[in-house]
């Protein structure tokens, strides 16, 4: 015999039921027992219900009304109408005795667990007596049996425990007896000795379908749900869980107690030892093959079966020096819990025996805390033990699999990950037998954290980055047109799965937890709601997602200043904005401190020469023991742009208005033409080599009049520069006249540090250095004469671009 169970949602409705209807027709000639639960959704609604009813609040009887309207409705859609009477008469009958024990409730204001189990016993009842009558009606050869008549338990309401010998008795004499090809039982329910109604515990369908199947030693059972198998780590909150082929029992029993819902932990035991494979089937999809649970197969050499986890956790704590080496303090403090009904889920215990921590759920955490305190009442007036510690608001993450004995380094792995990701530890714990290590951490973080164990554990290497990119004009459109272009590349040679999840414009953002399309990105921003950096920022961080990076293509103070809260919140962050490197000395230090602190690269290589890799050439000479003795550059692109361009047949005016057209100023180009731009740079490369110094310290030789530097328009700067049209001129001669070229050069020596115009000669590094490019000479102890260079296109919205995407590409190798 086949015993087939379909949960709450492959029986949510007459369309879903039609669907079970099909796989039990299915079956052929093979006698089954189909186990079933309530209506999805009645369960809760009982409980609820129920609730109400017992605080004496009279709108319990809209939610009984809802309850009888779905039943209703459910035979009315299912059954013929020639034979509807008979079933809803029955119907009636049961929902009239539901009533009354409501009406119960009421009056005297109470829900005993005796009460409740009668009371929620009714969806799995109704539900089973109505597929019943419709496979009957649909002309399978069906009946229906109360399991309350074969299933025998204790008087432990709630979740009773069975009496595996008196139901295997009941079940084998039924359906000895039992002429009918197909017999449909309520899932949960049972009786005590006494005959009373009892349930086994929620989710306890399942644990009905795997006792009916150990006592007839049925040669499978199926667990029908709305998911393909059991996963290796719940997909709703992982997108890239894949389903689990072939696990073991016990894989299965700790994966399914420690929050994997497919599978009510209790279920395997009934059928191990006479090793009863299940599967785990899809209502909705029949020809998936789900997952197999049987006899442990080695897992095909794989180590990490599953990832898993539990909620609504608080940790209870007892510590003090009265607990070290005083005999019984343990069993005190077990008992005790024990004695209160506490049901504990995680241990962990310090090798000083100074404290000793559980993890019990949050609804007993205060009952546990009173007992345990008034059992040590003694100890803890005597200052020997403290009083409980409770910490709230947590969850336990588990990694499940059978052959983690044998594999070394696994916990340094997951906890690694873990750090990585700004996930603190709260306690942690392993089994003797090495097929379970858990850690507690905050309810928060558990979407990260699964999703960076999964990633870590079973994506092949394959890392996400989830982006919040702010600013998109030259800059930002072409970075994310870059990621648009080389994201398959990525993935499949770097191993990198970029996705861009925020976006924002001084105007408007928008966020898509999925990933916005880069195909459509300016009409999804277009529709957004009204740009806010703080909100931004909030939600950046709510979203709480693993490996995320904060990209500013601005060049706006208030986001620079912003950088502490994205880092403190383990957040990387790439910018080209300028502002906060070459800020206060102790902010840059600061920020430089938070990201070791937290763990959060913060990355800033389009700083200086945009797209080059001047502060990363300049990192790498630091950290292999070398030291800067001077710094020679021309590192502004657009100056550079303009003195190459600018002749006696253009005018200064002109050549600035292109540079700016052109993208390789800044929006306001006086920041770039008063040598503040350079002034950034040169101060970012000394600080970079380890020399403390602030902007007030360079010396600028600005080459601009007073006026055209006191401007405050952009229109006004412009007017400024045809009024001295013939200064500019005379630069340009006096240059010309000794065969030099112009050049904004950038200096640091022996800790001083100036900007200015230079006449540079022929046989100069910079005599020939063409259109926007950027040239750094470092002379350092290891290259004191002839320096290290690195010269290249340094402005331009392509290569600072580019840039950015380098520095992401980095954070996606760290």
């Amino acid at each position: 015999m086949k015993v087939l169970k379909f949960g709450g949602t492959s029986v949510a409705n007459p369309q879903n039921i039609n669907k079970v209807k099909n796989i039990v027709q299915d079956l052929g000639q093979e006698k089954a027992a189909v186990v079933v639960s309530a209506f999805g959704g009645i369960t809760d609604l009982l409980l609820d219900t129920s609730h109400l009813a017992s605080l004496q609040d009279p709108t319990y009887t809209e939610s009984l009304k809802t309850i009888e309207e779905r039943h209703l409705a459910a035979v009315k859609e299912l059954i013929p109408i020639q034979v509807q009477s008979t079933v809803l008469s029955k119907i009636k009958s049961d929902l009239n005795v539901l009533e009354t024990l409501l009406e119960g409730a009421y009056l005297i204001g109470e829900l005993t667990p005796k009460l409740s189990d009668k009371i929620v016993s009714f969806g799995e009842l109704l539900s089973a007596y109505i597929i019943g009558e419709y496979f009957k009606s649909e002309g399978l050869d069906a009946t229906f049996k109360d399991s309350r008549e074969l299933i025998i338990t204790d008087s432990n309401y709630g979740k009773a425990n069975v009496d595996f010998s008196s139901t295997t008795k009941n079940c084998n004499q039924f359906f000895k007896e039992n002429p009918c090809q197909i017999t449909v039982l309520p899932g949960f329910v049972s009786s005590s000795g006494t005959g009373d109604n009892t349930t086994l515990g929620r989710g306890g369908s399942d644990y009905t379908a795997a006792i009916v199947a150990a006592a007839q030693n049925s040669e499978f059972l199926e667990i029908w749900t709305d998911v393909n198998g059991m996963y290796t780590a719940n997909p709703k909150l992982v997108k890239q869980a894949k389903a689990v082929p072939h696990i073991s029992y016990e894989e299965a029993m700790e994966l399914s107690h420690f929050g994997a819902k497919v599978l009510y932990p209790p279920t395997i035991q009934p059928i191990l030892g006479k090793e009863i494979p299940i599967a785990i089937k899809n209502t909705f999809d029949p020809e998936n093959p789900g997952t197999i649970i049987s006899k442990n197969d080695n897992g095909n050499g794989k180590t990490v079966r599953g990832i898993s986890h539990v909620g609504n956790i608080s940790l209870l704590s007892l510590e003090g020096p009265g607990m070290i080496g005083i005999p019984g303090i343990s069993k005190r403090f077990f008992e005790t819990l024990s004695l209160n009904n506490i049901s504990i889920v995680l241990i962990t215990q310090a090798s000083s025996e100074h404290s000793i921590c559980v993890g019990v759920a949050d609804e007993d955490v205060e009952i546990a805390a009173e007992a345990v305190n008034e059992t040590f009442a003694y100890e803890m007036q005597n200052r020997k033990i403290k009083p409980a510690i409770v910490e709230r608001d947590l969850t336990i993450v588990a990694l499940v699999g059978d052959n983690m004995k044998s594999h070394q380094g696994l916990s340094g792995k997951m906890f690694s990950t873990l750090g990585k990701n700004n996930v603190n530890i709260r306690a942690i714990a392993q089994g003797a037998s090495e097929r379970n290590i858990s850690a507690v951490i905050k309810k928060e973080d558990v979407k990260k954290a699964l999703n960076s164990l999964h990633e870590t554990f079973f994506e092949e290497n394959i890392k996400q980055l989830n982006l919040f990119v702010m600013g998109v004009g030259n800059v930002g459109s072409k970075f994310l047109e870059q990621i648009h272009q080389q994201r398959k590349y990525l993935k499949k040679e770097l191993k990198l799965n970029l996705r861009v999840i925020g976006i924002s414009n001084s105007r408007t953002m928008v966020f898509d937890e999925n990933g916005i399309s880069l195909k459509d990105w300016q009409n999804q921003l277009g529709k957004g709601e009204k740009a806010d950096k703080q909100t931004f920022f909030d939600t950046v961080k709510s979203l709480n997602y693993r490996n995320s990076v904060f990209v500013d293509n601005t060049a706006n103070n208030e986001v620079a200043q912003s950088y502490p809260d994205y880092l403190k919140n383990n957040i990387s962050v790439v910018t080209c904005n300028k502002i906060a490197c070459s800020s206060d000395y102790d902010f840059y230090k600061n920020l430089k401190s938070l990201s070791k602190q937290f763990n959060a690269p913060f990355l800033f290589e389009t700083n200086v020469g945009a797209g080059l890799p001047i502060i990363d050439t300049l990192k790498h000479l630091i950290a292999s023991g070398d030291k800067v003795k001077k710094i020679q550059a021309v590192l502004s692109g657009s100056l550079n742009f303009v003195f190459n361009t600018f002749n006696d047949s253009v005018t200064f005016h002109d050549v600035v208005k292109q540079a700016q057209e052109q993208g390789y100023t800044e929006p306001d180009p006086t920041i770039d033409l008063s040598g503040v731009d350079v002034m950034r740079k040169i101060l970012i490369l000394a600080r970079e080599s380890g020399y403390e110094l602030d902007i007030d310290d360079i010396e600028n030789e600005s080459f601009l009049p007073k006026e055209s530097l006191e401007t405050n328009s952009n229109e006004a700067f412009f007017e400024s520069l045809i009024k001295y049209e013939d200064d500019f001129q005379k630069l340009y001669k006096q240059a010309a006249d000794q065969d030099c070229k112009l050049k904004y050069v950038a200096q640091f020596e022996e800790g001083k540090t100036k900007v200015g115009l230079q006449k540079i000669p022929k046989g100069h590094d910079f005599y020939n250095l063409e259109g926007s490019d950027n040239i750094v000479l470092f002379f350092t102890e290891r290259y004191p004469n002839q320096p290290l260079i690195v010269k290249g296109a340094g402005a331009g919205a392509d290569v600072t671009a580019s840039g950015i995407f380098a520095d992401i590409i980095r954070i996606g190798n760290f």
